[in-house]
């Protein structure tokens, strides 16, 4: 169940962002609607505050730099404060330069309704909005953002004269903590039976009247806890008389350890910082392997056997006698003396028909010899995808990972006038016989080279025993490449690998169609079948003899 904010909460949560954030430098402001974050791109830290329905927790991490489609705002943290008894926190900003208007970030937690908006102005017109809504309040780009109608219980202050003491404590337990929730500020439903000793503590008007001041005084200190609730982990700044709690040091670690708890509905190690629209690409990505991977078994699993083909077409020239022309269809008695029903193209001769199921056999046998190495193929490049998005949400993966593995027609070409395939994850070269060799850029790109940017025909090599890049020389031809470029691709796997200083090396190649990657393999580790074997002594002067591709 997720957590829940009441003003006391908010109240304490925005003094100690306050504490923290005062004077900070914002870079950028992220709004991701489809993860419900707000992010807060601060020079000394990153704010990430979730707001989704499941959760609803502001966690601070390291300092990440702005990607593409964050709202730059050069401005930093006047305050960070809460209306009165109001579950609403505001982030007020002041320019860094130049004669800006001020910005405010307004985080809302009214019930279900978490939102969050960045507005401008003394008007606070809204300029970028987390979820856009209708209603008397409009949540929209363009529209004045108004606050909700202000606390009219009594005790904003911290001071109560006026309520009626005696007759909270008396009556049904049920009906007076509404009573108490509705009339008196700074209660919810999570304070409301610690004030009133519903647990079996002192009820009379004074002891009652004295929690209250001290669960509502301003000046107090918190004592920050998780409560141990039925519903879950509930962050505090107090304890609860009678509700099991664990200590923290402040409400943010508080908040931290509740989202991280294994029964949290979402298990947080770091920061989703990727760009929206980058996760966006990795999520089709893997939608895409997943459903190549599905159509190529299907499509396996469903062929018939060749010489089921084979034999109609046998039986056909066989029997082509017994066959009027023009017929659509016809039984014929085969071989074993069995009754076999065949489907004709009643414009075609019976010949031409013989001729149409030979093709088809043959085609149902090139289908079987390809279909294995491509379902292999496309596995591996599902589990790539998917061990990838993982990372990802998980904040594991850096912008540049991403963007290394994702197929080439969703990355977008390099910005500042640099070249188009700077960000590929090989670098190119051409052999003297043409042949372009390509060389995975790092461990960290290994599997995209391989799985991501070569064919099944193409030639895979490593160092033996040595830690270093893939290397992949293209080749889509039968047999074997031509010794030289052969040689010439291995060398390279050694110079790019741990034991380039070795006089010679052992330099393992296969096609790519033979190597596969394990489930849960770490990045770069796969298992090559049908190997051979090259020895060669690394030649450092070779990368400046064979002529860079302009690809690289």
């Amino acid at each position: 169940m997720p957590m829940r904010w009441d003003s006391l909460l908010v109240r304490h949560v925005a003094s100690e962002l306050d504490a923290q954030l005062r004077g900070a430098r914002l870079r950028a402001v992220r709004l991701d609607g489809e993860r419900h974050d707000l992010v807060l791109l601060f020079r000394e830290t990153t704010l990430v505050w979730r707001l989704h329905p499941s959760r609803g927790y502001p966690i601070l991490f390291p300092p990440q730099d702005p990607a593409d489609g964050d709202f730059p705002t050069a401005s930093k943290v006047r305050r960070v404060q809460a209306p009165a008894d109001e579950r609403l926190l505001v982030f007020e900003l002041l320019p860094v330069r130049g004669r800006r208007r001020s910005v405010d970030i307004v985080v809302e937690l009214l019930g279900n309704q978490w939102n969050a908006a960045v507005t401008e102005g003394p008007e606070k017109r809204i300029r970028h909005v987390l979820h856009r809504r209708g209603g008397r309040r409009r949540f929209a780009v363009g529209e004045c953002w108004s606050p909700p109608a202000p606390s009219v219980r009594l005790g904003v202050d911290g001071t109560a004269g006026g309520a009626d003491w005696a007759a909270l404590s008396t009556g049904d337990p049920a009906e007076v903590g509404k009573t108490l929730v509705s009339q008196l500020a700074w209660t919810s439903p999570l304070n409301a039976g610690h004030i009133l000793g519903l647990g079996g503590e002192d009820r009379s008007a004074e002891v009652i009247a004295r929690r209250w001041e001290q669960m509502a005084d301003p000046d107090r200190p918190p004592s920050p806890v998780i409560l141990e609730l039925e519903r879950g982990a509930q962050p505090y700044p107090f304890p609860i008389t009678g509700t099991p709690h664990r200590r923290y040091g402040s409400l943010l670690s508080a908040l931290e350890a509740s989202a991280e708890r294994p029964d949290a509905a979402d298990d947080v190690t770091g920061p989703a910082l990727l760009p929206t629209e980058l996760m966006k690409d990795l999520e089709a990505a893997v939608t895409r392997a997943r459903r190549r991977t599905t159509r190529l078994r299907s499509e396996l699993g469903g062929l018939e056997t060749p010489e089921s083909h084979q034999s109609i077409g046998d039986l056909l020239l066989a029997r082509f006698h017994e066959i009027p022309a023009g017929s659509s269809g016809t039984e014929l008695e085969d071989f074993e003396n069995k009754t076999v029903t065949v489907v004709l193209d009643p414009t075609l001769s019976v010949q031409a028909n013989a001729a149409k199921y030979y093709a088809r056999a043959a085609r149902t046998r090139r289908a079987l010899e390809r279909l294995p190495a491509l379902i292999t193929e496309a596995e591996a490049a599902c589990q790539l995808l998917e061990a990838l998005l993982e990372a990802a949400r998980a904040g594991e993966a850096s912008e540049e990972d991403v963007r290394a593995v994702l197929p080439r027609e969703n990355r977008p070409a390099s910005q500042g006038g640099g070249r188009a395939g700077a960000s590929l994850p090989y670098r190119s070269f051409r052999s003297s016989g043409g042949l372009e060799i390509r060389v995975g850029r790092g461990a960290k790109h290994n599997d995209a080279l391989t799985f991501g940017h070569s064919a099944p025909s193409d030639i895979w090599m490593h160092a033996r025993h040595a830690a270093g890049a893939h290397v992949i020389l293209r080749w889509d031809r039968t047999g074997s490449p031509p010794r030289r470029d052969l040689q010439e691709a291995a060398v390279l796997a050694a110079l790019n690998s741990q034991a380039r200083t070795s006089g010679s090396v052992p330099v393992d190649w296969t096609l790519r169609k033979y190597v596969r990657k394990p489930r849960r393999a770490p990045p770069g580790s796969v298992l090559p079948e049908r190997v051979k074997t090259l020895f060669v002594e690394p030649d450092p002067t070779l990368p400046d003899r064979l002529s860079p591709d302009v690809a690289s």
